[in-house]
């Protein structure tokens, strides 16, 4: 068995016509686990996607690959929703239900629009709440991003690629091994003016500039034990952000920095491990939203400075100690502390006297403690598989001190919470196995959500705070099997989550585009029953064809489709129960042909990617001619499904010299992942409601061509 580190397993690598999943995960049981032995669903990105996609972000790379229903509001913001569950808005990790890792620890931020690609060595996804390693927001899933390091990334690789509205990419790369000691460093950058939408129309306010670096140090101290450090930075500046106001005036700079230190050991004999991880996050949203021109303030509100300032602190630990006390029996045992500060300033400019008000956020200060135990034991010569495992988690949030604030009570609130996992795993044949599990995730309030004070947002919603929450739950049960053969592999799930005291801003009245809410825990249920499905074949090995072995064909795809998706608390002003911002159906399906091991070996790459329809109370303020008697955030709409189609090719034309190019969204679709309002004529939007612009379009047709040189 590996070291449990998370550095360890990322060793494994896909090969030009591989098809299988990995030997081994990491995030599922926090470490190396044999896939078939994990009761749960995973959806592995391997490096070798990753290095064919054209995704600017992890946002772009994950909405490539259908993991859940992606918003891509900006291309500096995002929220996913994974059965039913769903990260916040402006992605503030502290408000969301889906779990993101890098390296195994908390990212400190669910927004993956600020996070590059050009670092990562492979993504692990745990569908749903199943896994007792993880606390506070594990409810939908966890998406953990795993990073290069000298021994997955060897050699020095320089990369470069320009396309369409003066986009401009970059990023070099160096790592490899010395004895005992093992490096890596990468940095990487970019940036990109307005796009143009469909029909070649710019849209104004679309531009952005990417960097960050990344740098990792291994030392095997011996044959039984290891140390990992990693250090990074990455982030989106002067990223303009249109928004439900169609705003010309707004910018965000949002930034991610970790450190993260890990220690792995096991028993010269195998039967002891040990794993340690300390880790320190800092994350920043540096958000500039005007509101100037909008018929929705009124005169004395519009805003022609509004700056919001957001930076989450979180450092901590994981002691997880490992023994096998007979044959076939693992038991792993783990303390989890963490603590994390969240403090904001804000400020701003009106046509008021007064013009400041409290930032989105409350300041506050949480602690966290945490153990767990699970274990697993295999039966009939290893066939069946049986594991559980139970999580106490106990945390303390305090109300802090926040500017501009004066009615605001400071305080703290503990609260406790206890989630299990159960399930089984049997392999049927030699080529099949089925699971079987049942689990439970949660989510604590927040100090905005208990505070009693109340927060402005920039569109003018007054959202009132409620000292009287208790935690969210989700509660899953799920099904599935996987087929392997000579070529490929096929992985079929059906699951059911349920999502209980859910935290909602409740709209208590609307008047004139003016709303005001309160936070509650919604007495209703929210249910999600859905089929998924993963599959990645080689064409010629699964069908027999007798041709060169030179040649390469592979069909991929990962999809799922939400048979029940029902919102038992809806409001009733939304005139609908089913449930809201999540995708009924979804699939990435692509087809990947060339040759390999010739002179100048060559691949062509066409990917469709189908969202399907989405039920959304939106922010937007619609043309009244195109969506009479609209309600903002009351009146649900069903956005259409819609296809967007990417190619890509590239080939060696020596060895170590990469030539390639790509075509996103070859038909010129105009459309969007959730804004019902597009741009296009008539507009979708009530222009006397916007901030300079009318509606909002995803890019049209965009080129890309680069060269890549590995040494």
């Amino acid at each position: 068995m590996l070291l449990a580190s998370p550095a360890v397993a990322q060793e494994w690598r896909e090969d030009s016509t591989a098809t299988t999943m990995p030997p081994t995960v990491v995030t599922a049981t926090g470490r190396p686990e044999e896939v078939s032995r994990i009761a749960g669903t995973i959806q592995i990105i391997p490096q070798e996607r990753i290095k064919r996609s054209t995704a600017k972000s992890v946002t772009d790379l994950l909405a490539e690959n259908s993991i859940g229903f992606m918003s891509e509001w900006t291309a500096a913001q995002t929220s996913i929703n994974i059965r039913g569950a769903s990260t916040e808005g402006q992605g503030r990790d502290f408000r969301s239900q889906v779990l993101i890792l890098i390296n195994g620890h908390r990212a400190g931020t669910a927004n993956v629009s600020k996070l590059s690609i050009a670092d990562v060595e492979r993504i692990e996804v745990v569908r749903g709440p199943s896994s007792v390693i993880y606390g506070s927001q594990n409810m939908g899933g966890v998406i953990n991003i795993i990073l290069k390091t000298g021994r997955t990334a060897p050699g020095t690789l320089v990369e470069g690629a320009v396309g369409s509205w003066s986009l401009f990419q970059g990023k070099a790369q160096s790592g490899g091994t010395t004895g005992k000691y093992d490096w890596y460093v990468g940095v990487q950058g970019g940036s990109r003016q307005d796009y143009d939408r469909s029909g070649n129309v710019t849209e104004q306010n679309t531009h952005w500039t990417r960097y960050g670096g990344t740098g990792a140090f291994g030392m095997q101290i011996d044959e039984n034990s290891r140390i990992d450090v990693t250090v990074r930075s990455d982030g989106v500046y002067d990223a303009g952000f249109r928004g439900s106001s169609s705003n010309v005036f707004a910018f965000d700079n949002r930034y991610n920095q970790s450190a993260d230190l890990s220690y792995s050991a096991k028993t010269p004999d195998g039967r002891g491990s040990l794993f340690f991880q300390g880790y320190y996050v800092r994350d920043v949203d540096d958000l500039s939203n005007p509101s100037p021109l909008s018929a929705l303030n009124a005169f004395g509100s519009r805003s022609y400075l509004d700056r919001n300032r957001r930076q989450v602190d979180v450092m901590g630990t994981r002691f997880q100690p490992g023994y096998k006390p007979w044959t076939g029996n693992e038991l792993l045992l783990g303390i989890d502390w963490e603590r994390s500060t969240v403090r904001s300033n804000r400020y701003r400019l009106t046509n008021a006297v007064s013009n400041q008000v409290s930032p989105q956020d409350n300041n506050q200060t949480e602690n966290v403690f945490a153990f767990y135990i699970e274990d697993a034991q295999t039966f009939f010569d290893d066939r069946v598989t049986v594991r559980a495992g139970v999580r106490q988690t106990y945390g303390n949030t305090a109300v802090d001190w926040t500017p501009n604030a004066p009615t605001l009570l400071p305080g703290s609130n503990n609260y406790r919470a206890t989630t299990y996992s159960a399930g089984a795993t049997f392999a049927a044949t030699s080529w099949l196995n089925t699971r079987i599990g049942a689990s439970s995730g949660f989510r604590a309030p927040t100090a905005t959500e208990l505070g009693a004070n109340f927060t402005v947002t920039p569109i003018g919603t007054t959202i009132f705070g409620n000292p009287n929450l208790v935690p969210e739950y989700a509660h899953q049960i799920e099904a599935g099997a996987t087929a392997n053969w000579d070529g490929g592999r096929l992985d079929l799930a059906i699951f059911q989550n349920i999502i209980s005291n859910r935290i909602t801003a409740t709209t208590i009245s609307s008047i004139g585009g003016v709303v005001i809410q309160q936070q509650r825990n919604n007495p209703g249920n929210l249910v999600v029953q859905g089929l998924e499905y993963q599959f990645d074949a080689s064409v010629i090995r699964t069908l027999g064809l007798n041709v060169p072995g030179t040649w390469l064909w592979n069909l991929f795809g990962n999809g799922y489709y939400n048979f029940k998706m029902i919102d038992y608390g809806a409001p009733a002003a939304f005139g609908t129960d089913t449930a809201t911002r999540i995708n009924q159906y979804e699939t990435a399906i692509g087809t990947r042909f060339g040759q390999a091991g010739v002179e100048m070996p060559w691949s062509f790459q066409v990917l469709g990617i189908l969202r399907g329809p989405m039920w959304y109370n939106t922010e937007e303020s619609l043309n009244p001619i195109l969506y009479p008697g609209q309600i903002r955030s009351s009146t649900v709409y069903r956005k259409p499904p819609f296809w967007v189609f990417n190619m890509r090719g590239e080939i060696d034309v020596k060895k170590g010299v990469k030539l390639f190019a790509a075509v996103n969204n070859i038909f010129d679709v105009n459309d969007h992942p959730i804004f019902i309002g597009l741009d296009s004529s008539p507009c979708g939007n009530n222009l006397a409601n916007q901030n300079g612009a009318c509606g909002n379009s995803m890019p049209g047709r965009e080129l890309i061509v680069g060269a890549q040189v590995k040494f």
